[in-house]
């Protein structure tokens, strides 16, 4: 008999955390299988996402998926009775894949530039600080742009699996959290309604073992 739950691969601190907001504010059933970065446990990995990182999400029905922008969209459209994504063709799903994709290919991207840059460059280390000078002014700079849509949600004053997304995005900021909060308070005000949320409080506590 085909199961229905689901199966998320993560780690604490990572990408996971906001497809394990977004299932527990579905309140879909699933599992958590931690991975740490030993390479047995990365190997075995690859047998679920080729990239041999995380999250990666196997479906009900033994599918994996991964990308956590792909996984949260998915998930928005296998379960609409959570009103986590607007009608699909309609504008405000325009908007929500909009930023959607943002969040995944430019906020996303200042994450891994700011968190590696000596992989940015043929010269490696020695370019590094400037690097990541350049994609932590990059990363608040995006976040102002998102942060002007921001009404007290990325769609308005209905929660969307953007939120968790953003959520998560924001706090892995690397400079000054609290002066960008000071200088974005809309920003602040999304943080706090999130934190706030039963499915983040879970599943935040699930990654720091709390």
């Amino acid at each position: 008999m085909a199961s229905n739950t689901y199966n998320l691969y993560g780690r604490a601190n990572s990408g996971s955390l906001a497809v394990q907001i977004v299932l527990e504010e579905i309140g879909a059933p699933y599992e958590m299988v931690w991975v740490s970065r030993a390479p047995e446990e990365v190997a075995a990995l690859r047998q679920i996402n080729p990239t041999g990182k995380v999250p990666a999400l196997v479906l009900p029905d033994g599918t994996p998926v991964f990308e956590s922008a792909a996984i949260l969209i998915h998930l928005t459209h296998a379960h609409p009775a959570a009103n986590l994504a607007p009608p699909a063709g309609t504008t405000a799903h325009a908007r929500f894949l909009q930023w959607m994709l943002f969040l995944s290919s430019n906020v996303y991207e200042t994450v891994l530039r700011s968190s590696y840059p000596e992989r940015y460059s043929t010269i490696g280390q020695a370019a590094a600080n400037e690097i990541k000078q350049q994609a932590v002014a990059d990363y608040a700079r995006h976040l102002e742009l998102i942060h002007g849509a921001l009404s007290p949600y990325v769609l308005g004053e209905t929660l969307s699996a953007a939120d968790p997304y953003l959520y998560m995005l924001t706090a892995w900021y690397p400079g000054d959290l609290a002066a960008l909060h000071a200088r974005l308070p809309k920003l602040a005000q999304h943080a706090e309604l999130l934190h706030r949320r039963a499915a983040t409080v879970k599943a935040e506590q699930a990654h720091t073992g709390d």
